[in-house]
């Protein structure tokens, strides 16, 4: 905006002073050709009082040398009855332009080498006509015409540089309100809750500052509100879970009791985590830097250890692979939990007792890839199943979980993606991107990922 608002004044500006200058400056030099004319005419009426007295030589030739230059005049009788011709001083006209201004009784201008001749017709005594012949040269003609023309360029460009000036400081009142307004969208966008923008510029900037500013209040208020919201309905659920622990701990020993209690008091421990989070007033807006994370293959083993023994009350086969060793992914270790146990707690909900599934991770060179596999009934529409709160359709789903191991792998610059496997049911791919690694060609990330997602297409058996 800027620079295209200094463009436009220096055309504009250009084409005020070429409209300007350009005919002045003509005026300049015809007002130059007039002056040396005048003059001119003046000096041959200076000779006509005496040449209506006398035509003796003599006379004439000091009256021309008193009149101006020896070389700029003459004087030209014509003969008479009994006289001959006479010319005096320097003559430079034709004979012929001479012969018709005598005849037509009116001045007249001839062109002559190094400027021109005016030819003054004048009555002498005798009834006979004279011409009075003063030179005009050239330089005389444009005389003060290159420096009037040079005083107008340097006016011209005086007022081209001065618009740019103008021009430039405009665009900067202009340009800066809307930088500092792109700058305080930035960072509101990367979560500074606090940037504002100055209220000043231009009335159209200025408005959109403020509109920018109530913007950010609200934004503020309705993430506080949200906040306080999400504390509040996880305090609610303390209740039922303290009867739940109550009933837990009348179950006795056994195996089930003491899964139900360790999942009532993971559960307690959740909900106080998601109080917590809610009340702190910093949001999470950038993903773990180098150096943070957890071993992916550590999760998945604690995890199955859970999950496992629910299968094998429900009669359900279950494999895991690639967790015979440490496979680090740039995600928190409660994080990937969690994700894991939303893809494994669809697993158990949306398909029938006794459907096997398979949990898979590879470490590749950029990506850390974890595979949730079942053998169940598939998902009709994966793309309903991805948008938040629509679930795969069946009763009792809110979505909420893909939607979790998504904006999961997303943080990382990975992505999520819904298939079918090889198992004859649902696969859900998540393809986690490594931090710190070597940029990779796109060409050969592409064939990468062609081949660890064919690695992990192959059959695989379940025990």
């Amino acid at each position: 905006m800027r620079w295209a608002l200094v463009k436009v004044c220096v055309a504009v500006t250009t084409m005020v002073v070429v409209a300007f200058a350009v005919p002045l400056g003509l005026v300049i030099k015809e007002m130059a050709r007039d002056r040396a004319f005048s003059n001119a005419e003046r000096e041959a009426a200076a000779i006509a009082p005496a040449l209506s007295i006398t035509t003796d030589r003599d006379e004439l030739e000091k009256v021309v040398a008193s009149a101006g230059p020896g070389d700029a005049m003459a004087v030209h009788i014509p003969a008479g009855e009994g006289t001959k011709a006479v010319d005096i001083g320097s003559g430079r006209a034709p004979a012929k332009d001479i012969a018709t201004t005598r005849r037509l009784g009116r001045a007249s201008m001839a062109e002559v080498p190094g400027g021109s001749a005016l030819l003054q017709p004048t009555a002498l005594s005798s009834g006979d006509i004279a011409v009075v012949e003063v030179y005009v040269p050239e330089s005389e003609v444009s005389n003060g015409v290159a420096t009037a023309w040079a005083v107008l360029a340097a006016v011209g460009v005086a007022l081209v540089v001065g618009s740019v000036a103008v021009a430039d400081r405009l665009g900067v009142r202009m340009v800066q309100p809307a930088q500092r307004l792109v700058e305080g969208a930035h960072e509101l966008g990367e979560g500074r809750l606090a940037a504002r923008v100055p209220e000043e510029g231009p009335t159209e900037l200025r408005l959109a500052a403020v509109a920018f500013n109530s913007m950010a209040d609200q934004v503020v208020q309705l993430l506080a509100n949200e906040r306080e919201l999400a504390a509040d309905l996880s305090h609610r659920l303390r209740t039922p879970l303290t009867v739940l622990r109550l009933n837990a701990a009348s179950l006795g020993d056994g195996p089930a009791a003491e899964q139900t209690r360790a999942a009532v008091a993971q559960l307690e421990r959740e909900v106080d985590t998601i109080i917590r989070t809610a009340r702190e007033a910093k949001p999470q807006t950038a993903a773990a830097g180098p150096g943070a994370g957890c071993d992916a293959a550590e999760v998945v083993r604690e995890r199955m250890e859970f999950w496992s023994a629910l299968a094998e009350d429900e009669g359900r086969k279950w494999r895991v692979a690639g967790v015979d060793r440490p496979v680090r992914t740039p995600v928190a270790w409660a994080d990937l939990a969690a994700a894991l146990d939303a893809l494994l707690g669809n697993v158990f909900r949306h398909t029938p007792e006794g459907t096997a599934f398979a949990v898979d991770v590879h470490n590749g060179e950029d990506a850390v890839i974890v595979l949730v596999s079942d053998a169940g009934p598939g998902i009709l529409d994966p793309q309903a199943a991805m948008a938040r709160g629509r679930g795969s359709g069946s009763a009792g789903s809110t979505g909420l979980g893909l939607d979790i191991v998504r904006r999961l792998a997303e943080s990382t610059g990975g992505d999520v993606r819904i298939g079918s496997s090889v198992l004859g049911g649902t696969e859900v791919r998540i393809w986690f991107q490594l931090d710190g690694r070597a940029p990779v060609r796109r060409g050969h990330r592409v064939r990468r990922r062609r081949a660890l997602v064919s690695a992990f297409n192959r059959p695989r058996s379940l025990p």
